[in-house]
């Protein structure tokens, strides 16, 4: 690296660093020494610069600082890489917006800048790295963090029509920020739900500029209204003018998927995955369609591949496992799958985990001629799920259910079903798993059948409450919506209607801490199975207001 510490050729009056928390991750010491020294000549003070020598380190530093500025090599030996340290940081909201991150590295290859370009740090420099580039980079960035400085002090506080309230008075004077100013406000009106005010607004910029991130943008808002059609067809051409944007490519991949053309998706999730191939998520993806298509042995690879890549990433998934000792079965090494499901139950300990393990361990012996041991497993889920004992989520209950139709307990898999029908009614991608468990039990028609009847029961107890509220009928309305929960207690539109008819009718007559907590627990259960729902915020915003009142 070409870098004299004590020449800085652009004026520190540029750059003042005073009082910021600095992070330098770097497994070589002179390396360090010198982002350190370049650092202190644009203000950083060496007690507030701290030094990470690998990504465990990095991690430990992040947790416990609020860092400023982070400047981190990509590959830093055994353990996390540069990325995962990244990806990891924004996924425990370690970094928020504010924080300025440059990815410096001497990797120059597609899938590396691509991979890491993915996790959107500010700047991503190759090795060597001069004197002048670096603090030029830095000068640059610094400005667009500065400009930003409220608005992100606004997000952090959740306040979110601050944020753009902040973001429209910049747009009147602050031309060279004008393109990044709307892209938040968009974000924040995604983040609110307020839907139809983000269409027109990106209606307006696509007028004037062909920005892929509007176009994204305005798809994710018609898969919410599920205008599928329209939404497949703006990622198409955002993805073949863009195949690099490979957020717009796997947004197309999951509408694929949602439309139930899984030959398309894998397409272009194999297309993705030459481009970024190490990415956990992309490749369990791939992995799920390719299973999908009866592409046992690809499956099998893309899985294996998710799980290698995991081993020292956050975004490390249980499925992964899950689809690779499927895949291992398929592909007639009943052995290697049961191993697999060994590691699974090491690396992760949650309870809804192992619950799936054992049924793809059932579904395993079944598939190998272990008939007796998996109709032993299939009985201990049932009759734990039966007293009340065990309570898997939405995939866990699927594996349940094939487990049990495969070893011949078809009444209780059928119940599982139908409950998990009431759940999700509005699920597409749920709905055709589920025909597809009854298809393979030799059930087509019946279970099309089932599948109906209980979506649209579920349909009419959801929207009951929001329906009697709407009429005045506040007790009614109450009582209605507590039935529902009871009936369809992991449904989230049934969790967030709770939540809405209770706070209105706190509005009309007056909060008490019972009704509050009952509220407070409906919005919590809702934003734990689906997080982010903008209703979530909505509600849980004037629920705030409610208790402060009392």
């Amino acid at each position: 690296m070409n870098i004299n510490p004590l020449d800085f050729s652009t004026p520190a009056a540029e750059l003042n660093f005073a009082g910021k928390n600095v992070l330098i991750i770097d497994d070589y010491m002179e390396m360090r020494s010198i982002f350190r020294d370049i650092l202190s000549g644009c203000g950083a003070e060496m007690k507030k610069i701290h030094m990470a020598t690998n990504g465990n380190e990095a991690i430990a530093w992040l947790k416990k600082v609020p860092f400023d500025i982070v400047l981190c090599d990509l590959i830093l030996g055994s353990g996390k890489n540069g990325q995962q340290v990244l990806e990891e940081a924004k996924y425990q909201s370690l970094v928020g917006p504010a924080c300025l991150w440059i990815m410096i590295t001497a990797e120059k290859t597609m899938e590396a800048v691509t991979g890491t370009a993915e996790y959107q740090p500010d700047a991503y420099l190759l090795k060597p790295v001069t004197e002048a580039s670096l603090r030029s980079r830095l000068v640059k960035i610094w400005a667009k963090k500065e400009a930003f400085a409220e608005i992100h002090k606004a997000m952090k506080q959740q306040d979110y029509s601050k944020a753009m309230s902040l973001c429209d008075q910049r747009l009147a004077s602050d031309k060279a920020h004008a393109a990044d100013l709307l892209r938040t406000k968009c974000d924040l009106l995604l983040v609110t739900g307020e839907y139809d005010r983000a269409k027109k607004m990106l209606e307006g910029i696509l007028a004037e500029r062909d920005f892929p991130w509007a176009k994204a943008a305005l798809a994710k808002i018609l898969l919410k209204k599920n205008d599928v059609d329209a939404a497949k067809c703006l990622l198409e051409e955002t993805a073949e003018a863009n195949p690099a944007y490979l957020e717009a490519q796997d947004l197309l991949a999951q509408t694929l998927q949602v439309m139930g053309d899984f030959e398309g998706a894998g397409t272009v999730l194999e297309r993705t995955a030459k481009l970024s191939p190490n990415s956990v998520i992309r490749q369990k993806n791939l992995g799920q369609v390719a299973m999908k298509l009866g592409k046992t042995e690809d499956a099998e690879r893309a899985f294996r591949k998710s799980v290698s890549l995991g081993e020292n990433s956050v975004l490390r998934t249980a499925d992964a496992y899950l689809g690779l000792a499927k895949a291992c079965s398929a592909n007639k090494n009943s052995e290697q799958a049961l191993k697999v499901l060994g590691q699974l139950n090491k690396n992760f300990a949650a309870d809804e985990v192992r619950v799936k393990a054992l049924a793809v361990e059932g579904l395993v012996r079944q598939q190998n001629g272990d008939s007796e041991k998996a109709k032993q497993i299939a009985d201990e889920l049932g009759q734990s799920i039966g007293d009340g004992n065990m309570h898997p989520d939405s995939e866990g209950t699927l594996e349940i259910a094939r487990l049990l139709m495969a070893t011949g307990d078809k009444e209780q898999a059928i119940r599982l079903l139908q409950s998990e029908i009431k759940n999700n009614p509005e699920s597409a991608t749920l709905l055709r798993d589920v025909a597809e468990i009854f298809d393979q039990a030799g059930m087509g028609e019946e279970g099309v059948r089932l599948i109906e009847t209980s979506r649209q029961e579920a349909m009419l107890i959801m929207n009951r409450g929001v329906l009697l509220i709407s009429k005045g009928q506040y007790e009614e309305a109450l009582s209605a919506m507590r039935d529902a929960y009871a009936v369809m207690p992991a449904n989230i539109r049934v969790l967030l209607n709770l939540a809405y008819v209770i706070i209105t009718y706190m509005q009309k007559n007056g909060a008490t801490s019972e009704l509050i907590d009952e509220a407070r627990h409906s919005l919590q259960t809702a934003n734990e199975l689906s997080p982010g729902e903008p209703r979530f915020i909505r509600l849980t915003a004037a629920l705030n207001e409610l208790t402060a009142l009392r």
